[in-house]
């Protein structure tokens, strides 16, 4: 994870799929937060990247925050960004490297809370795994006789404790979140991350769209504000599926036709028994998954 050199900024830390940077000027608490063409599944950062997915996730995201600021109608919810411009003389000018444009955002400094704050609506994946052997999604006890995909009966706050680079996060009750944020903080993220989830999944379903899940991240300003930060609905951070082939599918592959990663995961769980490092991806997985991120930024935003 060589990142690059970018001039006016000092790399500070790179994750599974981004890079951070700090201004150079320290009196400048503005960061720039890079998407990379990375692809990370099952905690590991997969080889080769997919070409031009940094550049697909930032768009999505950018035009998500502009929604959920109040741009869709409703509330404003307040985010990380910051102004991406100076002034340069009567100019205004990027202080977005040219490098990076187009997969970069300039983000303002916040106190991040290590909590993600995952919104399921959509029973699949791990919850669909939990519930067959015990019948509850992270704990909560869900009605008998759902199948896999079922739309669950209201959507369920199911928070992790963020873990380091490398592990599992751990999944987390709501109460044990209170013990590590807050019983405030944590009634914040869950009604929050509620709320943002209801309007992106009604935004979705208009364009034939179901959001199944997806994970939030927060922080706070220097004035105490909670903020969204990081991505925000991304095919990264989101499953998004077909509507129609939810509705007329007969098995799970039908119904989920996905516009995510899943494609990458599915290949992944069939050649790879996750010990040790796993393989290269091949070109069709990559292929098409590009294909499905940039399918489903043009329905979303078209």
């Amino acid at each position: 994870m060589n990142a690059l050199e970018l001039p006016g900024w000092r790399h500070v830390y790179s994750g599974k799929v981004r890079d951070l940077y700090v201004r150079d000027d320290e009196a400048d608490e503005r960061m720039l937060v890079v998407a990379s063409d990375r692809v990370s599944a099952f905690d590991h950062v997969l080889s080769p990247g997919i070409p031009g997915k940094g550049e697909l996730l930032t768009t999505l995201s950018l035009w998500w925050f502009d929604r959920l600021a109040g741009a869709d109608g409703g509330p404003g919810i307040p985010n990380h960004l910051a102004a991406d411009h100076e002034l340069a003389g009567d100019d205004a000018r990027s202080i977005i490297p040219a490098a990076v444009r187009g997969r970069a955002m300039v983000v303002r400094r916040l106190d991040m809370l290590p909590i993600e704050c995952v919104v399921r609506g959509y029973l699949t994946g791990s919850g669909w795994a939990e519930y067959t052997a015990a019948g509850t999604v992270c704990g909560i006890p869900l009605p008998s006789g759902l199948r896999n995909g079922d739309r669950l009966p209201e959507p369920l706050f199911t928070p992790a404790f963020k873990a380091p680079v490398g592990e599992h996060d751990e999944n987390i009750t709501f109460e044990r979140t209170a013990e590590i944020v807050g019983a405030a903080d944590a009634a914040e993220l869950r009604d929050l991350s509620l709320e943002v989830y209801r309007r992106a999944a009604a935004a979705a379903e208009a364009r034939g769209l179901i959001l199944a899940d997806t994970k939030f991240e927060f922080g706070r300003d220097a004035e105490g504000v909670l903020r969204l930060a990081d991505e925000v609905l991304t095919s990264d951070s989101s499953r998004y599926w077909d509507a129609e082939a939810w509705r007329t599918g007969t098995t799970p592959d039908e119904r989920m036709a996905s516009f995510d990663k899943q494609i990458v995961r599915d290949w992944l769980a069939a050649h790879w028994d996750k010990q040790g490092e796993p393989p290269e991806l091949p070109a069709d997985v990559i292929d098409r998954t590009r294909a499905r991120y940039a399918e489903l930024l043009e329905r979303l935003t078209a």
